[in-house]
């Protein structure tokens, strides 16, 4: 997603904050999904393998720069900082990032039509398989067993290239984020995408019952009412939206109306929209879908005055600051509260938390099994010291250590070992503050530092074999118990459960999908014109619709914008659409 800086990282620390309180794109998760992050508890490797005690020992001499062309990455040029730190003194190499969100799409073009597009490639499953047809990806299935971390994903590696076009054996890409579940297992306690208010602005109201998006916009509108300013004297608001993202990962459209169609479980299959029921497609544009009726409740929030009015101009990094400032009072990833959540907020229960919606099913995607949809490869180019530094590192990202650094942080700085061996969470501001990191590890800033890379081959809800328990600390014993807080106990006394993804099992509320990897195909040049067109006009009308003046102007707008986009091939784009999902489709039902 565009701009999508840090959300990864957020995923990961701060999935259980939120129960408490509360080349391409991918699909996901994910990002944002996002990650952007989707996990699990089952034991990915037991221990490093021989390529970390090789990485032990870094070479002498100037570090080796590695190109790495980044589909998930918010940021351009050589890593730097804490991470760039620990990387060099363990292989000697300067992870240089590429970034097509950064310099923009063309640079995918650009590099595939040279032959080179980077010694390491992180693209979207579908760019992927591009790549390999084109050449432009490495065969590593001879070399892969001698690296124990990697190759104890290798049913998950295996299962994703043998869907490969024309594959014979070979092994060309190493899925991101995978897990040792089951394809539909759910293990986490909060989803991606669900309604998130503050805690004590919902119970200064009396905690009521919200029955649908009228109700949602009933009750937002009260607490804006009581706190129209932070303590800052800043405006706030119930939403503060962000365009930077519209039209990325696999969907047509907005993203910020685009994840909440699965609070009534329907997901956004590029310009199809997947109903409730995980068999049957409808078009984008059909009144009755999730799109229409979320960019009507977004339309209603601005009519009631409750939507920050920078919403269709600011972008990623200004309404991120709003988070952090407490200017926004309701949000929608699982990831936003670490830009909220501290530690003294779950304490004192300002903390954002799930809170129900009577009329709501959420569509929660299983634990990612095969992978998060994103592909991890190497560059055919690269010569045979390079390749062999690339798989020493790839290896190590995928161990325990490299998982610790990615997923915990630096130990003495974000977490401490107890006396009973398991981890304990410190400093859980360091991201959100930008706290400067000890001086071992190069000073400066620890968000300034992170891994710029933004994916990860392992998910973060793995279990460390040195603990016993999940890499993401939400999950750690310690978080937990240093977690139940009175806000805590409160939210479960009110709805019967100990965290959100339980209270919707209980309830019938979560719509699960398994997680399956199937190759999806490729545009058409004459599709992919379509598809940009249809975005466009889509997107500008969606936002126009939720500044709309009167109901009148909003279905007039919505009647015009779809004459438009049937003018522009869309129903040619739904149709191919639709049979370009139904393998996936149906492999999902296969495993129900």
């Amino acid at each position: 997603m565009k701009a999508k800086k840090l959300i990864s990282l957020l995923a990961a620390t701060a999935l259980l904050v939120s129960t408490l309180a509360g080349c391409g794109n991918s699909g996901s998760g994910t990002a944002a999904q996002q990650p952007a992050d989707a996990g699990t508890t089952t034991t990915t490797t037991s221990s490093d393998s021989g390529s970390t005690d090789t990485a032990a020992a870094a070479d002498s001499g100037d570090a080796m720069e590695i190109e790495v062309y980044d589909a998930a990455a918010n940021y351009q040029g050589l890593q730097t900082g804490w991470f760039d730190k620990v990387v060099k003194d363990r292989f000697n190499i300067a992870l240089n990032i590429i970034s097509p969100q950064v310099a923009g799409d063309a640079i995918y073009q650009t590099r595939t039509s040279s032959g080179n597009l980077g010694d390491i490639v992180l693209l979207d499953s579908v760019d992927f398989a591009d790549c390999v047809k084109a050449g432009l990806i490495k065969d590593i299935s001879a070399d892969l067993p001698n690296y124990s971390n990697l190759n104890a994903f290798a049913d998950q590696i295996s299962t994703y290239n043998s869907g490969l076009e024309g594959n014979n054996g070979e092994v060309y890409g190493i899925p991101t984020q995978m897990l040792n579940t089951s394809p539909t297992s759910y293990s986490q306690d909060v989803i991606y995408s669900s309604p998130l208010l503050r805690w004590d602005l919902y119970s200064e109201l009396g905690c009521p019952d919200i029955a649908d998006l009228d109700g949602l916009i009933d009750v937002l509108g009260q607490m804006q009412e009581a706190h129209p300013t932070n303590d800052a004297g800043d405006p706030c608001y119930a939403v503060s939206l962000w365009p930077d993202w519209d039209g990325n990962d696999n969907m047509l459209g907005i993203a910020n109306v685009v994840q909440l169609t699965t609070w009534y479980g329907e997901k956004l299959k590029d310009s199809a929209i997947l109903k409730a029921d995980g068999k049957t497609f409808t078009p984008v544009t059909d009144k009755s879908a999730a799109y229409y009726k979320i960019l009507k409740f977004l339309y209603k929030m601005n009519q009631a005055g409750l939507v920050d009015p920078d919403s269709g101009t600011q972008d990623w990094n200004a309404a991120c600051a709003k988070m952090s400032a407490g200017q926004v009072y309701m949000f929608w990833y699982s990831w936003q509260v670490g830009f909220w959540n501290s530690q003294e907020r779950l304490d004192n229960g300002t903390a954002m938390i799930f809170i129900p919606v009577a009329d709501q099913n959420y569509y929660a995607d299983a634990d990612a099994y095969y992978g998060s949809g994103r592909v991890f490869g190497i560059g055919s180019g690269v010569d045979d010291a390079k390749y062999k530094k690339i798989l020493e590192f790839l290896d190590w990202y995928a161990s325990p250590e490299g998982l610790e650094f990615q997923h915990c942080g630096i130990k003495g700085f974000n977490y401490e070992v107890g006396d009973d061996g398991k981890y304990v969470a410190i400093n859980d501001n360091a991201l959100m503050d930008n706290l400067p990191v000890p001086e071992e590890y190069g000073g400066a800033g620890y968000s300034d530092g992170n891994n710029q890379i933004n994916e990860w081959i392992v998910s973060s809800n793995a279990i460390n074999p040195n603990t016993g328990e999940t890499y993401a600390k939400d999950y750690w014993s310690s978080w937990k118990e240093s977690t139940r807080t009175q806000m805590k106990k409160d939210w479960a006394a009110k709805f019967g459960a100990d965290e959100p993804a339980e209270w919707m099992k209980k309830n019938n509320k979560l719509v699960i999908s398994p997680n399956v990897t199937v190759p999806l195909g490729s545009d058409t040049n004459e599709i992919g014109t379509i598809r940009s067109q249809c975005n466009t006009t889509l997107c500008d009308y969606s936002w126009r619709m939720i500044f709309a003046t009167s109901d009148a102007e909003f279905d007039a707008m919505w009647d015009e914008m779809t004459a438009t986009l049937d003018g522009e091939g869309y129903q040619d784009l739904y149709k191919f659409d639709c049979e370009k999902w139904q393998p996936q489709v149906d492999a999902k039902n296969a495993l129900k």
